[in-house]
C-alpha cells in the first residue's frame, strides 16, 4: 500500500510539475514575441496557483520532494481506518449558463489517493457499468456517445426524444441512496474502499466533492439504477455525467423514461432542472409533418445531432470563431490601436509579419501544428500518420460540411477585413500601403494569392481551412478509429460549457 500510494503521490506531482512549467514555457514564448511586436511590452509575471500559498502540500514541489514520508503516513491512517482528507481549497467558478459552481481542490496526497482508489474501483466494477454510460471511464469517451447517438438516430425518420439536466447533481446526491448503492447491484468494493469514500465524504451533509478522482466512480454507481431501469424498459439512451439524453420511435415509451427520470430523483435527492430540460419532442427530417413539437437537431456535449447530420453546437463554434477573431486581432490591429504607435513592425516590400504570425497562431489553433501541405498529403496517402492536436480534433464526428464551408468563408472575410482595417489605421499613421501587398489583394484572391507567397520556401501564408482538417480527420476515423485522431485532452475538455 505505501509503495502503491508513494508511485501515485509522485505521478500527481509530475503532471503538476509539467503544467507549470509549460505555463512557464508559454508566458515567456509570448512576452518575447510582445517585446518584438509591440513597444512598452508588459513585463512577464510568473504567478503560482493562489491555493499554493494556503499550505504546503498544494505545491507539487515540495510534495515530490517529501513524498515518501507523506506516503508512509497516509498508508498508516488508511490501514487503521483513521485517514481523513485535509480541509479542500474551495472555489466558485462561474458558469456559462449562469449561476456558479463550487470547486474543490484537494491537496495533492489527498488527491492522490483519491486517483488511486478509483483506478483500484473503476478495475473491479467497470463492467458492472451499462454500456449507455460514457462519462468517467477508460473504455468509454464522448466521441462514442455521439457516435452512438447519431449512427442510432440517422436509421429512423422520425425518433422522439428525450431531454434532462439535473440540478447541481453532484451537490445534491443524497448520501443514504449513495451508500446503499454500494451494496447493491454487484459492486465489489472492500472495506478499505468504503472507508477512503466515507472519509471523502464525511465532512458533507449531502453530495459529492467535484475536483477529485473518486467522485467520479461515485457520481456513475449513483446512476446505476436509472440507467438500468431505461434499459430495462427497451430505451435507447446515453448519460454524460447528469447530462442525458433518451431516444425511440414509440411515443408510449419515450412518455415512460419521465417517470424513471422523476423517481430517480425523488429517491437520489437530484432535482430535474426544468430550465435545461426540453422534455420530451419529436425528432424529424426536414419537411416530414410533425404533429408535436419537433425539433431538426438537438444539441449533446458540445455537438448538435440531428437525422444524418453532427454538427458543431452553436455556442461552441462561436467560441472558436472569438479565439480565431482575438488572434488576428492581437497582431495585426492591437499593436495599432495606440497613439503613439506600439506597432514595431511596419509592413514594407510586400511583407506583413504581423499577417504571418496571425496566420500561423489561426494555424496552430485549428490543426495542431500540422501545415496544410501535411493535412494534403494526408487525405491522398503520401503521409501515413497524423498528430491532430488543434481544436478541430475535438470535434472529429461532424459531418455537416455545410457549417464548415461556412466557417471556411467566415474565416476568409475575416481575415480580409482585419488586412482592410489595418491598411486604415497604418495610413492614420503616416504610412500608407495600400498599393503593396497583402493590402491591394481582392477579397476574391485572398486565399490564391497568400496561397502562392512562399516565405523561405514555404507557404507559410495558406488560409487553414475547417473543411481540409474535416476531411484529413474523416480518413484517420477510417483508418485507426475515433480514439487515435480525438484530440488527447478530449476527456478534460468542457464539452458541457460550451
Amino acid at each position: 500500500m505505501e509503495q502503491k500510494i508513494y508511485i501515485a503521490i509522485v505521478k500527481e506531482c509530475e503532471k503538476l510539475i509539467l503544467r507549470h512549467h509549460n505555463y512557464h514555457n508559454k508566458l515567456h514564448i509570448e512576452w518575447v514575441r510582445n517585446t518584438k511586436r509591440i513597444s512598452d511590452a508588459p513585463p512577464k509575471k510568473v504567478e503560482s496557483p493562489e491555493y499554493w500559498g494556503v499550505d504546503r502540500r498544494f505545491n507539487p514541489f515540495y510534495v515530490k520532494s517529501n513524498a515518501k514520508a507523506i506516503a508512509r503516513s497516509i498508508a498508516k491512517k488508511i490501514s487503521n481506518r483513521t485517514y481523513v482528507p485535509a480541509e479542500p481549497f474551495r472555489k466558485s467558478i462561474p458558469k456559462s449558463s449562469g449561476g456558479s459552481r463550487e470547486l474543490t481542490i484537494y491537496q495533492i496526497p489527498d488527491a492522490a489517493v483519491s486517483r488511486y482508489f478509483y483506478g483500484r474501483l473503476l478495475a473491479k466494477n467497470r463492467h458492472r457499468f451499462s454500456s449507455f454510460s460514457y462519462a468517467y471511464r477508460n473504455d468509454r469517451n464522448v466521441h462514442f456517445a455521439i457516435q452512438d447517438i447519431a449512427i442510432d438516430i440517422s436509421q429512423e425518420a422520425r425518433t422522439f426524444i428525450a431531454e434532462f439536466d439535473f440540478s447541481d447533481f453532484f451537490g445534491s446526491i443524497d448520501h443514504a441512496y449513495l451508500y446503499s448503492q454500494l451494496h447493491e447491484n454487484g459492486f465489489l468494493i472492500s472495506d478499505e474502499e468504503e472507508a477512503v469514500i466515507k472519509a471523502f465524504l464525511a465532512s458533507r451533509e449531502k453530495g459529492i466533492p467535484q475536483g477529485t478522482s473518486i467522485s467520479l466512480f461515485l457520481a456513475n454507481l449513483v446512476c446505476w439504477k436509472i440507467d438500468k431501469s431505461l434499459e430495462k424498459s427497451g430505451l435507447k439512451f446515453a448519460r454524460y455525467a447528469d447530462d442525458t439524453v433518451i431516444w425511440s420511435p414509440d411515443y408510449a415509451a419515450i412518455c415512460k423514461s419521465f417517470s424513471i427520470i422523476n423517481d430517480f430523483s425523488k429517491e437520489a435527492g437530484v432535482s430535474i432542472n426544468a430550465k435545461k430540460s426540453d422534455g420530451i419532442s419529436l425528432l424529424a427530417r426536414d419537411g416530414l409533418p410533425a404533429e408535436i413539437a419537433s425539433k431538426n437537431y438537438f444539441n449533446f456535449l458540445g455537438y448538435s445531432i440531428g437525422v444524418g447530420k453532427v454538427s458543431i453546437k452553436e455556442t461552441a463554434e462561436k467560441r472558436i470563431k472569438k479565439q480565431i477573431s482575438y488572434l488576428l486581432y492581437r497582431s495585426m490591429i492591437q499593436p495599432l490601436r495606440s497613439s503613439p504607435l506600439k506597432g514595431l513592425i511596419i509592413p514594407a516590400n510586400d511583407r506583413d509579419k504581423a499577417l504571418l504570425v496571425s496566420i500561423m497562431q489561426v494555424r496552430r489553433y485549428m490543426y495542431g501544428g500540422l501545415s496544410n501541405r501535411d493535412i494534403t498529403d494526408y487525405i491522398s496517402g503520401r503521409k501515413k500518420y497524423l498528430h491532430f492536436k488543434g481544436v478541430m480534433s475535438f470535434y472529429p464526428l461532424l459531418n455537416d460540411e455545410s457549417q464548415l464551408r461556412d466557417l471556411d468563408g467566415w474565416l476568409v472575410s475575416t481575415i480580409y477585413r482585419c488586412i482592410q482595417l489595418r491598411a486604415k489605421l497604418l495610413i492614420a499613421h503616416g504610412y500608407n500601403r495600400q498599393h503593396s501587398f497583402p493590402f491591394n489583394v481582392t477579397h476574391e484572391s485572398l486565399v490564391k494569392q497568400l496561397g502562392r507567397r512562399r516565405i523561405k520556401g514555404k507557404r507559410l501564408l495558406e488560409i487553414p481551412s475547417f473543411t481540409l482538417i474535416y476531411r484529413a480527420l474523416q480518413r484517420g476515423l477510417r483508418e485507426a478509429g475515433i480514439e487515435k485522431v480525438m484530440h488527447p485532452e478530449s476527456l478534460k475538455y468542457e464539452y458541457k460549457g460550451v
